[in-house]
């Protein structure tokens, strides 16, 4: 039976269903049932029902729509939890069709005003701004545009970068020691920046191999947050981009694809305890594995985000510091008319709020409000 829900609460039934249920009020009040298309037939009935029999039939009638009207809720509510992905298996099927293309079809789809067309930035060393000793080369070519390149070429096995901005704010960073470039937001806008380059020398010990300072100005600043980086890697190769794409087809504006692809992420992914467990330091995900997968802890729920809509022209910052007591990673979304989205995990038509997508998918909705309340329990330590 299809219900309608009505503004006042009221449900609808259409002349099928209520003539079914009014056949079966005629059968339990001992009476022959008749088609309600037959107007004759049913003048000739009603002239023979005396006004007791009527009566009951009303009654009856009541009583069958007051349990209907009162049942409908709990059928509606039923019938969605069903829709809903809850099992693990569930979520791990949802999710490896998103990392199919051939699922990506758009023939069925209304196309959103929106251009959906992904627009993955590439960073390059350009070299006209080169600082270098032999244990570093860093390209500063486009610390404009909000970030570095920087390459290690000494003989150390373990070295680490620390980037000073002027917020005064350390990052502290793991460098490849396979002497090929990696990429580093200037997260903290303009000002002065500190550059180090330390060596490992035993155990906890590091010893500076390289220092320099660079005076920035950016050309815009959410450029940081739009370009890749050693965290947020991604390309216009990934699946995961290829996804964004399809899901931002119906949108008309970056709010909506912001919405499906957070709706889509929270639905199909699933917390990996193990993972949580046993990861070390210095991991960076690879979002076409979590895509994939279906599975993460929270830094990879949050940097596949972060890249699926950053590849939407939409800055995105995917921020790490401290949900109560817990090390944890989330997200934050810059909307035009709005701008950077922060609070709780809750849209209310008009803004989004900390789309923290782990909680998201893993938590009751009630108790995550409670958790997050006005959004003073999360404590944002760095951000990439």
């Amino acid at each position: 039976m299809k219900y309608e829900k009505f503004p006042k609460n009221k449900f609808h039934m259409s002349d099928k269903d209520a003539e079914s249920v009014l056949e079966d009020v005629f059968l339990n009040c001992g009476k022959e049932p008749l088609s309600l298309k037959d107007e004759e037939a049913h003048k000739v009935f009603a002239d023979d029902l005396g006004t007791k029999d009527r009566h009951i039939i009303v009654i009856c009638m009541a009583i069958s729509m007051l349990i209907i009207t009162l049942l409908a809720p709990i059928f509606i509510f039923i019938n969605a939890k069903m829709a809903q992905p809850e099992t693990d298996e569930e979520r791990l099927e949802s999710a490896r069709m998103m990392a199919d293309p051939t699922t990506y079809d758009t023939s069925a789809l209304v196309k959103g005003k929106r251009d959906n067309t992904p627009i993955c930035l590439v960073p390059e060393a350009g070299g006209e701004v080169v600082l270098s000793n032999d244990s570093a080369i860093l390209d500063a070519t486009n610390a404009s545009k909000g970030y570095i390149v920087i390459r290690y070429t000494g003989n150390s096995a373990k070295v680490k970068l620390r980037i000073t901005g002027p917020d005064e704010v350390t990052y502290t960073y793991n460098l490849t020691t396979e002497k090929k470039d990696e990429v580093f937001p200037l997260q903290a806008g303009d000002g002065n920046y500190q550059i180090g380059v330390f060596e490992n020398i035993s155990g906890t010990s590091y010893a500076t191999a390289f220092s320099e300072e660079l005076d920035v100005k950016l050309d815009d600043p959410f450029l940081p947050f739009l370009y890749p980086n050693q965290y947020v890697t991604f390309s216009d190769k990934n699946q995961a981009i290829a996804y964004a794409e399809y899901l931002a087809y119906t949108a008309d504006t970056d709010l909506d694809v912001v919405s499906n692809i957070y709706n889509a992420l929270i639905s199909s992914l699933t917390y990996d305890y193990e993972e949580a467990q046993t990861v070390e330091s210095g991991y960076i995900p690879e979002i076409d594995e979590v895509l994939t997968t279906g599975k993460g802890i929270c830094l990879d729920y949050a940097v596949l985000m972060s890249s699926m809509l950053r590849s939407q022209r939409i800055p995105t910052r995917m921020e790490v510091g401290y949900a109560g007591t817990a090390y944890h990673a989330w997200i934050s979304t810059y909307i035009q008319d709005i701008g950077w989205v922060n609070g709780m995990i809750e849209f209310d038509g008009n803004k989004w709020s900390l789309m923290d997508p782990t909680f998201a998918s893993t938590t009751d909705t009630e108790k995550l409000k409670n958790f997050i309340g006005d959004g003073e329990n999360y404590k944002t330590k760095y951000i990439y």
